[in-house]
Protein backbone atom coordinates (compact mmCIF):
# COMPACT_ATOMS: atom_id res chain seq x y z
CA UNK A 1 0.00 0.00 0.00
CA UNK A 2 1.63 3.33 -1.13
CA UNK A 3 2.38 5.74 1.51
CA UNK A 4 1.59 9.57 1.50
CA UNK A 5 4.56 12.09 0.82
CA UNK A 6 4.48 13.45 4.37
CA UNK A 7 6.69 13.69 8.23
CA UNK A 8 5.82 10.08 8.75
CA UNK A 9 7.04 8.73 5.18
CA UNK A 10 10.37 11.13 5.30
CA UNK A 11 11.04 9.72 8.89
CA UNK A 12 11.08 6.25 7.32
CA UNK A 13 12.70 7.37 4.51
CA UNK A 14 15.52 8.47 7.21
CA UNK A 15 15.70 5.53 8.66
CA UNK A 16 15.40 2.76 6.35
CA UNK A 17 18.22 5.10 4.48
CA UNK A 18 20.70 4.61 7.35
CA UNK A 19 19.34 0.73 7.78
CA UNK A 20 20.40 0.27 4.09
CA UNK A 21 23.78 2.13 4.16
CA UNK A 22 24.65 0.43 7.30
CA UNK A 23 24.25 -2.83 5.57
CA UNK A 24 26.38 -1.21 2.59
CA UNK A 25 28.98 0.75 4.35
CA UNK A 26 32.05 -1.60 3.89
CA UNK A 27 31.15 -2.46 0.30
CA UNK A 28 31.28 1.48 -0.68
CA UNK A 29 33.92 2.13 1.14
CA UNK A 30 35.77 -1.08 -0.52
CA UNK A 31 35.03 0.37 -4.08
CA UNK A 32 36.07 4.22 -3.15
CA UNK A 33 38.69 5.15 -5.93
CA UNK A 34 37.30 8.61 -7.05
CA UNK A 35 38.14 11.05 -6.56
CA UNK A 36 40.54 9.48 -3.91
CA UNK A 37 41.14 5.62 -3.18
CA UNK A 38 40.54 6.58 0.73
CA UNK A 39 38.03 4.25 1.16
CA UNK A 40 35.79 5.88 3.28
CA UNK A 41 32.88 7.18 1.05
CA UNK A 42 30.21 4.28 2.52
CA UNK A 43 31.12 5.40 5.90
CA UNK A 44 30.69 9.44 4.95
CA UNK A 45 27.52 8.97 3.59
CA UNK A 46 25.76 6.33 6.26
CA UNK A 47 27.70 9.30 8.69
CA UNK A 48 25.69 12.30 6.81
CA UNK A 49 22.31 10.74 6.76
CA UNK A 50 22.57 9.65 10.73
CA UNK A 51 22.67 13.05 11.41
CA UNK A 52 19.87 13.92 9.13
CA UNK A 53 18.25 11.03 10.68
CA UNK A 54 18.34 12.33 14.30
CA UNK A 55 17.78 15.76 13.31
CA UNK A 56 13.76 14.32 11.99
CA UNK A 57 13.54 12.44 15.04
CA UNK A 58 14.53 16.00 17.29
CA UNK A 59 11.86 17.30 15.45
CA UNK A 60 9.39 14.19 16.18
CA UNK A 61 10.66 13.55 19.89
CA UNK A 62 9.67 17.97 20.14
CA UNK A 63 6.17 17.52 18.62
CA UNK A 64 5.53 14.70 20.76
CA UNK A 65 5.78 16.52 24.13
CA UNK A 66 2.48 19.15 23.13
CA UNK A 67 0.72 16.45 20.70
CA UNK A 68 1.62 13.12 21.18
CA UNK A 69 -1.25 12.55 18.99
CA UNK A 70 -0.41 13.65 15.74
CA UNK A 71 2.69 13.71 13.70
CA UNK A 72 5.07 17.04 12.69
CA UNK A 73 4.40 19.18 10.02
CA UNK A 74 5.83 17.85 6.96
CA UNK A 75 7.73 21.01 6.28
CA UNK A 76 9.34 20.80 9.73
CA UNK A 77 10.24 17.16 9.13
CA UNK A 78 12.20 17.86 5.55
CA UNK A 79 13.63 21.06 6.97
CA UNK A 80 14.88 19.25 9.84
CA UNK A 81 16.37 16.60 7.40
CA UNK A 82 18.06 18.54 5.15
CA UNK A 83 19.47 20.55 7.79
CA UNK A 84 20.77 17.65 9.58
CA UNK A 85 22.66 16.82 6.45
CA UNK A 86 24.04 19.51 6.06
CA UNK A 87 25.41 19.97 9.59
CA UNK A 88 26.96 16.27 9.64
CA UNK A 89 27.99 15.83 5.80
CA UNK A 90 31.11 14.44 5.70
CA UNK A 91 33.40 13.73 2.49
CA UNK A 92 32.77 14.58 -0.88
CA UNK A 93 29.74 12.18 -1.81
CA UNK A 94 28.44 13.29 1.56
CA UNK A 95 28.66 16.94 1.12
CA UNK A 96 26.51 16.52 -2.14
CA UNK A 97 24.42 14.30 -0.51
CA UNK A 98 23.54 16.95 1.57
CA UNK A 99 22.93 19.32 -1.62
CA UNK A 100 20.68 17.18 -3.03
CA UNK A 101 18.50 16.91 0.34
CA UNK A 102 18.66 20.48 -0.02
CA UNK A 103 17.28 21.35 -3.42
CA UNK A 104 14.27 18.54 -2.77
CA UNK A 105 13.43 20.36 0.85
CA UNK A 106 13.16 23.53 -1.38
CA UNK A 107 10.44 22.45 -3.25
CA UNK A 108 8.81 20.22 -0.93
CA UNK A 109 8.85 23.19 1.67
CA UNK A 110 7.40 25.55 -0.73
CA UNK A 111 3.45 26.69 0.27
CA UNK A 112 1.10 24.52 -1.37
CA UNK A 113 -0.68 27.98 -2.38
CA UNK A 114 1.70 28.36 -4.91
CA UNK A 115 1.40 25.76 -6.67
CA UNK A 116 -2.59 24.92 -7.09
CA UNK A 117 -3.13 21.27 -8.04
CA UNK A 118 0.38 20.01 -7.13
CA UNK A 119 0.00 16.32 -5.78
CA UNK A 120 2.49 14.29 -4.55
CA UNK A 121 3.72 12.82 -7.47
CA UNK A 122 4.62 16.32 -9.30
CA UNK A 123 5.56 17.44 -6.22
CA UNK A 124 8.56 14.44 -6.20
CA UNK A 125 9.24 14.95 -9.79
CA UNK A 126 10.27 18.59 -9.07
CA UNK A 127 11.68 17.78 -6.09
CA UNK A 128 14.38 15.53 -7.61
CA UNK A 129 15.03 17.87 -10.76
CA UNK A 130 15.32 20.85 -8.34
CA UNK A 131 18.19 18.70 -6.36
CA UNK A 132 20.18 17.76 -9.62
CA UNK A 133 20.27 21.41 -9.95
CA UNK A 134 21.27 22.26 -6.77
CA UNK A 135 24.12 19.85 -6.83
CA UNK A 136 26.00 20.62 -9.85
CA UNK A 137 25.68 24.19 -8.45
CA UNK A 138 27.32 23.72 -5.99
CA UNK A 139 30.19 21.50 -7.51
CA UNK A 140 32.85 23.41 -8.92
CA UNK A 141 33.93 21.38 -11.20
CA UNK A 142 31.06 18.63 -12.02
CA UNK A 143 32.60 15.45 -13.16
CA UNK A 144 30.09 12.83 -15.27
CA UNK A 145 30.39 9.08 -13.92
CA UNK A 146 30.08 10.30 -10.72
CA UNK A 147 27.37 10.07 -7.80
CA UNK A 148 26.00 13.62 -10.13
CA UNK A 149 25.32 11.47 -13.10
CA UNK A 150 23.37 8.84 -11.23
CA UNK A 151 21.22 11.99 -9.68
CA UNK A 152 20.15 13.53 -13.25
CA UNK A 153 19.68 10.18 -14.70
CA UNK A 154 17.02 9.32 -11.28
CA UNK A 155 15.11 12.90 -11.80
CA UNK A 156 15.32 12.14 -15.77
CA UNK A 157 13.68 8.36 -15.19
CA UNK A 158 10.82 10.38 -12.10
CA UNK A 159 9.87 13.51 -14.83
CA UNK A 160 8.59 10.83 -17.41
CA UNK A 161 7.17 7.92 -15.11
CA UNK A 162 3.48 8.15 -14.79
CA UNK A 163 1.22 7.24 -11.12
CA UNK A 164 1.58 8.27 -7.66
CA UNK A 165 4.65 9.52 -5.50
CA UNK A 166 5.80 5.58 -4.82
CA UNK A 167 5.54 4.89 -8.72
CA UNK A 168 7.65 7.93 -9.01
CA UNK A 169 10.32 6.98 -7.02
CA UNK A 170 10.57 3.71 -8.13
CA UNK A 171 11.10 4.65 -11.99
CA UNK A 172 13.85 7.10 -10.06
CA UNK A 173 15.31 4.49 -8.18
CA UNK A 174 15.16 2.39 -11.19
CA UNK A 175 16.78 4.89 -13.84
CA UNK A 176 19.48 5.39 -10.86
CA UNK A 177 20.87 2.07 -10.79
CA UNK A 178 21.19 1.77 -14.51
CA UNK A 179 22.88 4.84 -14.28
CA UNK A 180 25.31 3.68 -11.78
CA UNK A 181 26.18 -0.02 -13.64
CA UNK A 182 27.01 2.60 -16.72
CA UNK A 183 29.75 4.55 -14.63
CA UNK A 184 32.69 2.61 -15.13
CA UNK A 185 32.49 3.28 -19.18
CA UNK A 186 32.10 7.11 -18.00
CA UNK A 187 35.25 7.69 -16.16
CA UNK A 188 38.57 5.83 -16.68
CA UNK A 189 39.39 5.47 -13.22
CA UNK A 190 36.18 3.54 -12.40
CA UNK A 191 36.96 1.07 -15.58
CA UNK A 192 40.41 0.37 -14.83
CA UNK A 193 39.60 -0.73 -11.39
CA UNK A 194 36.18 -2.43 -12.18
CA UNK A 195 33.61 -0.66 -9.99
CA UNK A 196 31.51 1.14 -9.93
CA UNK A 197 31.04 4.44 -8.35
CA UNK A 198 30.93 4.53 -4.92
CA UNK A 199 28.89 7.69 -4.24
CA UNK A 200 26.18 6.86 -6.91
CA UNK A 201 25.76 3.17 -5.54
CA UNK A 202 25.34 5.43 -1.77
CA UNK A 203 22.74 7.42 -3.63
CA UNK A 204 21.06 4.43 -5.31
CA UNK A 205 20.42 2.85 -1.84
CA UNK A 206 19.32 6.20 -0.37
CA UNK A 207 16.77 6.44 -3.38
CA UNK A 208 15.61 2.53 -2.73
CA UNK A 209 15.23 3.57 1.03
CA UNK A 210 12.65 6.55 -0.62
CA UNK A 211 11.33 4.13 -2.87
CA UNK A 212 10.42 1.51 0.44
CA UNK A 213 9.48 4.07 2.46
CA UNK A 214 6.36 5.64 -0.18
CA UNK A 215 5.53 2.01 -0.42
CA UNK A 216 5.03 1.88 3.42
CA UNK A 217 7.89 -0.31 4.90
CA UNK A 218 9.96 0.86 8.11
CA UNK A 219 13.13 -0.13 9.07
CA UNK A 220 12.03 -3.26 10.85
CA UNK A 221 10.69 -4.46 7.20
CA UNK A 222 14.08 -4.81 5.47
CA UNK A 223 13.86 -5.49 1.85
CA UNK A 224 16.96 -6.74 -0.42
CA UNK A 225 15.12 -4.76 -3.25
CA UNK A 226 16.76 -2.01 -3.10
CA UNK A 227 20.50 -4.14 -3.95
CA UNK A 228 22.80 -2.73 -6.71
CA UNK A 229 22.44 -4.15 -10.06
CA UNK A 230 24.14 -7.57 -10.87
CA UNK A 231 26.79 -6.26 -13.51
CA UNK A 232 30.69 -7.38 -13.68
CA UNK A 233 31.00 -4.01 -12.15
CA UNK A 234 29.17 -4.79 -9.39
CA UNK A 235 30.78 -8.07 -8.76
CA UNK A 236 34.21 -6.22 -8.54
CA UNK A 237 33.54 -5.30 -5.05
CA UNK A 238 36.60 -5.84 -2.85
CA UNK A 239 38.94 -3.76 -1.73
CA UNK A 240 42.01 -5.72 -2.89
CA UNK A 241 40.53 -4.49 -6.58
CA UNK A 242 40.93 -0.51 -5.61
CA UNK A 243 44.04 0.82 -6.97
CA UNK A 244 46.53 2.71 -4.81
CA UNK A 245 45.33 6.20 -6.37
CA UNK A 246 43.03 7.27 -8.78
CA UNK A 247 45.40 7.30 -11.46
CA UNK A 248 45.51 11.17 -11.93
CA UNK A 249 49.23 11.99 -10.99
CA UNK A 250 49.92 13.57 -7.68
CA UNK A 251 46.93 14.04 -5.78
CA UNK A 252 46.58 17.07 -3.15
CA UNK A 253 47.20 15.93 0.63
CA UNK A 254 44.56 17.15 2.71
CA UNK A 255 40.71 16.99 2.80
CA UNK A 256 39.35 19.89 4.25
CA UNK A 257 35.56 20.38 5.61
CA UNK A 258 34.04 22.55 7.79
CA UNK A 259 30.68 24.46 8.48
CA UNK A 260 30.61 28.08 7.55
CA UNK A 261 28.57 31.24 8.53
CA UNK A 262 28.75 33.91 5.60
CA UNK A 263 26.52 35.75 3.09
CA UNK A 264 26.28 34.89 -0.23
CA UNK A 265 28.51 36.99 -1.75
CA UNK A 266 31.30 36.10 0.48
CA UNK A 267 30.74 32.08 -0.66
CA UNK A 268 31.38 33.45 -3.95
CA UNK A 269 35.15 35.07 -3.43
CA UNK A 270 35.39 31.83 -1.76
CA UNK A 271 34.45 29.27 -4.23
CA UNK A 272 36.94 31.32 -6.68
CA UNK A 273 39.94 31.22 -4.23
CA UNK A 274 39.27 27.43 -2.97
CA UNK A 275 38.84 26.50 -6.71
CA UNK A 276 42.46 28.05 -7.12
CA UNK A 277 43.90 26.38 -4.39
CA UNK A 278 42.79 22.76 -4.67
CA UNK A 279 40.22 20.64 -6.31
CA UNK A 280 37.05 18.25 -5.52
CA UNK A 281 35.56 21.33 -4.12
CA UNK A 282 32.00 21.06 -3.14
CA UNK A 283 30.16 23.96 -1.56
CA UNK A 284 26.72 23.87 -0.51
CA UNK A 285 23.72 25.63 2.32
CA UNK A 286 22.15 28.50 1.83
CA UNK A 287 20.47 31.11 4.00
CA UNK A 288 23.69 31.98 5.88
CA UNK A 289 24.98 28.44 6.25
CA UNK A 290 27.11 26.38 4.10
CA UNK A 291 29.61 23.22 4.29
CA UNK A 292 32.79 23.63 2.95
CA UNK A 293 34.45 20.62 1.06
CA UNK A 294 37.78 20.52 -0.61
CA UNK A 295 40.95 19.19 -1.20
CA UNK A 296 44.07 20.71 -1.36
CA UNK A 297 47.83 20.51 -0.59
CA UNK A 298 47.80 24.03 2.14
CA UNK A 299 44.91 22.90 4.29
CA UNK A 300 45.82 26.07 6.36
CA UNK A 301 45.59 28.57 3.36
CA UNK A 302 42.15 27.16 3.01
CA UNK A 303 40.87 27.52 6.30
CA UNK A 304 41.92 31.51 5.96
CA UNK A 305 40.13 31.35 3.04
CA UNK A 306 37.07 30.35 5.37
CA UNK A 307 37.56 33.40 7.99
CA UNK A 308 38.38 35.30 5.23
CA UNK A 309 34.36 34.61 4.23
CA UNK A 310 33.02 34.47 7.34
CA UNK A 311 33.21 31.95 10.46
CA UNK A 312 34.04 28.47 10.14
CA UNK A 313 33.85 25.92 12.67
CA UNK A 314 33.57 22.22 12.87
CA UNK A 315 36.83 22.27 11.27
CA UNK A 316 38.01 18.98 10.00
CA UNK A 317 41.30 18.09 8.48
CA UNK A 318 42.06 14.80 7.35
CA UNK A 319 45.67 13.22 5.61
CA UNK A 320 45.16 11.64 3.12
CA UNK A 321 47.88 8.94 3.75
CA UNK A 322 47.71 9.09 7.18
CA UNK A 323 44.40 8.62 7.61
CA UNK A 324 44.54 5.43 5.62
CA UNK A 325 47.27 3.69 7.71
CA UNK A 326 45.25 4.88 11.11
CA UNK A 327 42.38 3.20 9.77
CA UNK A 328 44.23 0.01 9.01
CA UNK A 329 46.33 0.51 12.67
CA UNK A 330 43.04 0.54 14.27
CA UNK A 331 41.46 -2.15 12.56
CA UNK A 332 44.85 -4.73 13.53
CA UNK A 333 45.53 -3.53 17.03
CA UNK A 334 41.69 -3.29 17.87
CA UNK A 335 41.79 -6.17 20.37
CA UNK A 336 38.21 -5.65 22.48
CA UNK A 337 35.41 -3.54 22.39
CA UNK A 338 31.68 -3.11 24.41
CA UNK A 339 28.64 -2.68 22.17
CA UNK A 340 25.78 -1.32 24.48
CA UNK A 341 22.13 -0.31 23.78
CA UNK A 342 21.10 2.28 25.71
CA UNK A 343 17.96 4.75 25.69
CA UNK A 344 18.67 8.58 25.64
CA UNK A 345 21.34 10.83 24.42
CA UNK A 346 22.59 11.26 27.98
CA UNK A 347 23.16 8.03 28.52
CA UNK A 348 24.33 7.28 24.97
CA UNK A 349 27.15 10.04 25.48
CA UNK A 350 28.52 8.92 29.16
CA UNK A 351 28.87 5.42 27.54
CA UNK A 352 30.73 6.78 24.40
CA UNK A 353 32.70 8.43 26.71
CA UNK A 354 33.64 5.45 28.59
CA UNK A 355 34.78 3.60 24.78
CA UNK A 356 31.50 1.79 23.88
CA UNK A 357 30.19 1.44 20.86
CA UNK A 358 26.43 2.43 21.52
CA UNK A 359 23.32 1.42 19.45
CA UNK A 360 20.67 4.28 20.77
CA UNK A 361 17.14 2.50 19.76
CA UNK A 362 14.25 4.55 18.75
CA UNK A 363 11.55 5.66 20.91
CA UNK A 364 9.16 2.81 21.33
CA UNK A 365 11.04 0.58 19.06
CA UNK A 366 13.83 -2.06 19.90
CA UNK A 367 17.22 -1.71 17.97
CA UNK A 368 16.53 -5.14 14.87
CA UNK A 369 19.29 -7.87 14.96
CA UNK A 370 20.54 -6.45 11.69
CA UNK A 371 21.31 -3.11 14.12
CA UNK A 372 23.45 -4.69 16.80
CA UNK A 373 25.21 -6.96 14.01
CA UNK A 374 26.13 -3.79 11.96
CA UNK A 375 27.12 -2.24 15.59
CA UNK A 376 29.69 -4.67 16.26
CA UNK A 377 31.02 -4.39 12.64
CA UNK A 378 31.86 -1.17 13.45
CA UNK A 379 33.48 -1.45 16.81
CA UNK A 380 36.03 -3.59 14.79
CA UNK A 381 37.10 -5.62 17.19
CA UNK A 382 38.47 -9.39 17.45
CA UNK A 383 36.73 -9.48 21.07
CA UNK A 384 33.33 -7.75 21.74
CA UNK A 385 30.92 -7.76 24.86
CA UNK A 386 27.65 -6.82 23.97
CA UNK A 387 25.16 -5.49 26.85
CA UNK A 388 21.59 -5.82 25.32
CA UNK A 389 20.49 -3.74 28.67
CA UNK A 390 16.62 -5.23 28.31
CA UNK A 391 15.34 -8.33 29.16
CA UNK A 392 12.92 -8.15 26.12
CA UNK A 393 16.26 -7.94 23.80
CA UNK A 394 17.76 -11.41 24.71
CA UNK A 395 16.51 -13.32 22.09
CA UNK A 396 17.62 -10.52 19.26
CA UNK A 397 21.36 -9.84 21.29
CA UNK A 398 21.75 -13.52 21.08
CA UNK A 399 20.97 -14.23 17.60
CA UNK A 400 23.13 -11.17 16.42
CA UNK A 401 25.87 -12.41 18.73
CA UNK A 402 25.68 -15.89 16.57
CA UNK A 403 25.56 -13.88 13.42
CA UNK A 404 28.90 -11.97 14.52
CA UNK A 405 30.83 -14.97 15.31
CA UNK A 406 29.72 -16.74 12.21
CA UNK A 407 31.70 -13.54 10.67
CA UNK A 408 34.44 -14.29 12.98
CA UNK A 409 33.97 -11.87 15.64
CA UNK A 410 34.57 -13.61 19.69
CA UNK A 411 31.09 -12.35 21.23
CA UNK A 412 30.39 -12.52 24.76
CA UNK A 413 26.60 -11.68 25.64
CA UNK A 414 26.36 -10.36 28.90
CA UNK A 415 22.17 -10.88 29.35
CA UNK A 416 22.16 -7.23 31.53
CA UNK A 417 18.76 -6.08 31.76
CA UNK A 418 18.48 -2.45 32.55
CA UNK A 419 20.73 0.44 31.62
CA UNK A 420 21.91 0.55 35.09
CA UNK A 421 23.32 -2.95 35.02
CA UNK A 422 25.26 -1.54 31.66
CA UNK A 423 26.76 0.84 33.41
CA UNK A 424 28.04 -1.06 36.53
CA UNK A 425 29.09 -3.50 33.96
CA UNK A 426 31.08 -1.09 31.47
CA UNK A 427 32.67 1.13 34.59
CA UNK A 428 34.48 -2.22 35.69
CA UNK A 429 35.66 -2.70 31.58
CA UNK A 430 39.47 -3.47 31.68
CA UNK A 431 40.70 -4.19 27.93
CA UNK A 432 43.84 -5.25 29.30
CA UNK A 433 42.76 -8.23 31.01
CA UNK A 434 42.34 -11.20 29.35
CA UNK A 435 38.91 -11.80 27.64
CA UNK A 436 37.05 -14.17 30.11
CA UNK A 437 38.56 -12.45 32.85
CA UNK A 438 36.85 -9.45 31.47
CA UNK A 439 33.56 -10.99 30.58
CA UNK A 440 33.62 -12.32 34.28
CA UNK A 441 34.27 -9.17 36.01
CA UNK A 442 31.91 -7.40 34.25
CA UNK A 443 28.85 -9.83 34.34
CA UNK A 444 29.61 -10.18 38.22
CA UNK A 445 29.10 -6.32 38.50
CA UNK A 446 25.97 -6.50 36.43
CA UNK A 447 24.28 -8.98 38.69
CA UNK A 448 25.25 -7.59 41.97
CA UNK A 449 23.21 -4.47 40.58
CA UNK A 450 19.17 -4.42 41.24
CA UNK A 451 17.47 -2.06 38.94
CA UNK A 452 14.08 -0.55 38.91
CA UNK A 453 11.96 1.21 36.97
CA UNK A 454 9.28 4.26 37.18
CA UNK A 455 6.87 4.42 34.33
CA UNK A 456 3.40 5.74 34.23
CA UNK A 457 0.19 3.55 33.43
CA UNK A 458 -1.47 3.77 30.50
CA UNK A 459 -4.70 1.83 31.67
CA UNK A 460 -6.43 0.04 34.21
CA UNK A 461 -4.89 -3.30 34.84
CA UNK A 462 -4.52 -5.39 37.50
CA UNK A 463 -0.41 -5.81 38.47
CA UNK A 464 1.45 -7.94 41.38
CA UNK A 465 0.90 -4.78 43.35
CA UNK A 466 -3.05 -4.49 42.99
CA UNK A 467 -5.05 -3.05 40.76
CA UNK A 468 -3.62 0.54 38.60
CA UNK A 469 -5.59 3.18 37.24
CA UNK A 470 -4.82 5.20 34.15
CA UNK A 471 -1.97 7.44 35.08
CA UNK A 472 -0.68 5.74 38.29
CA UNK A 473 2.96 6.05 39.25
CA UNK A 474 3.97 2.36 38.52
CA UNK A 475 7.40 1.02 40.53
CA UNK A 476 8.57 -2.17 38.69
CA UNK A 477 11.94 -3.83 40.74
CA UNK A 478 13.98 -6.10 38.69
CA UNK A 479 10.86 -6.47 36.19
CA UNK A 480 7.87 -6.60 38.38
CA UNK A 481 5.16 -3.68 39.92
CA UNK A 482 6.22 -3.72 43.45
CA UNK A 483 4.50 -0.06 44.19
CA UNK A 484 1.79 1.80 43.14
CA UNK A 485 1.67 5.60 43.81
CA UNK A 486 0.11 8.84 42.34
CA UNK A 487 3.08 10.60 42.57
CA UNK A 488 6.84 9.99 40.88
CA UNK A 489 9.01 11.30 43.52
CA UNK A 490 7.14 9.81 46.24
CA UNK A 491 6.62 6.58 44.12
CA UNK A 492 10.43 6.57 43.79
CA UNK A 493 11.27 6.92 47.53
CA UNK A 494 9.11 3.82 48.23
CA UNK A 495 11.06 2.05 45.32
CA UNK A 496 14.12 3.21 47.21
CA UNK A 497 13.50 2.15 50.85
CA UNK A 498 12.67 -1.54 49.60
CA UNK A 499 15.23 -1.93 47.57
CA UNK A 500 17.97 -0.90 49.87
CA UNK A 501 16.26 -2.90 52.89
CA UNK A 502 18.34 -5.61 51.25
CA UNK A 503 21.47 -3.52 51.75
CA UNK A 504 23.23 -1.93 49.27
CA UNK A 505 26.35 0.88 48.66
CA UNK A 506 25.24 3.35 45.72
CA UNK A 507 22.44 4.18 44.10
CA UNK A 508 22.19 5.30 40.56
CA UNK A 509 19.59 7.70 39.08
CA UNK A 510 19.14 8.11 35.29
CA UNK A 511 16.46 10.94 34.95
CA UNK A 512 14.14 10.62 31.68
CA UNK A 513 13.87 14.06 29.29
CA UNK A 514 11.35 15.55 31.46
CA UNK A 515 12.13 14.79 34.72
CA UNK A 516 13.13 17.98 36.65
CA UNK A 517 16.02 18.01 38.96
CA UNK A 518 14.53 18.42 41.60
CA UNK A 519 13.24 15.24 41.82
CA UNK A 520 16.73 13.76 41.89
CA UNK A 521 17.40 16.32 44.95
CA UNK A 522 14.67 14.97 46.53
CA UNK A 523 15.78 11.52 46.29
CA UNK A 524 19.25 12.22 47.04
CA UNK A 525 18.28 13.86 50.42
CA UNK A 526 16.08 10.91 51.08
CA UNK A 527 18.94 8.64 50.35
CA UNK A 528 21.25 10.87 52.77
CA UNK A 529 18.63 10.63 55.76
CA UNK A 530 17.31 7.33 55.86
CA UNK A 531 20.61 5.11 54.67
CA UNK A 532 24.01 6.14 56.08
CA UNK A 533 27.29 5.47 53.97
CA UNK A 534 25.11 4.53 51.07
CA UNK A 535 26.27 7.07 47.90
CA UNK A 536 23.78 8.41 45.23
CA UNK A 537 25.16 9.17 41.58
CA UNK A 538 22.85 11.05 38.81
CA UNK A 539 22.89 10.98 35.27
CA UNK A 540 20.71 13.15 32.95
CA UNK A 541 20.29 9.90 30.34
CA UNK A 542 17.40 11.59 28.52
CA UNK A 543 15.21 8.46 27.80
CA UNK A 544 11.69 8.57 26.66
CA UNK A 545 11.20 5.08 27.86
CA UNK A 546 10.79 5.72 31.33
CA UNK A 547 11.05 8.86 33.48
CA UNK A 548 13.41 7.13 36.35
CA UNK A 549 15.52 3.85 36.00
CA UNK A 550 17.33 3.34 40.04
CA UNK A 551 20.16 0.88 40.43
CA UNK A 552 21.54 -0.07 43.59
CA UNK A 553 24.46 -1.65 43.75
Amino acid sequence: MSHTLDADAVRAWCALALDALGRAREEIDAINVYPVADGDTGTNLYLTVESAARAVDGVFHGHATTDPVSPPAFPDTVRAMAHGALIGARGNSGTILAQLLRGMAEVLTADPGTSPGTDDAERLRRALRRAVESAYEGVARPVEGTVLTVAAAAADGAANAPGDAAAVARAAYESARTALAATPAQLEVLGRAGVVDAGGLGLVEVLGALTRALAGETAQQPSHDAAAPETPATRAWRAESCPADSGGGAEPSYEVIYLLEADDTAVARLRTRLDALGESLVVVGGDGLWNVHVHVDDAGAAVEAGVEAGRPYRIRITHFGAAQEERTRTRERSQRAVVAVVPGEGLAGLCTEAGATVVAPRPGQQPTGEELVEAIRRAHAREVVLLPNDAELRQTAAAAAEQARAEGVRVALIPTRSAVQGIAALAVHEPGRRFDEDVVAMTAAAGATRYAELAVAERQSWTMAGVCQAGDVLGLIDGDVAVIGAELAATAETVLDRMLAAGGEMVTLVLGADVPDAVADRLERHVRGGHLAVDTVVYRGGQQSAPLIVGVE
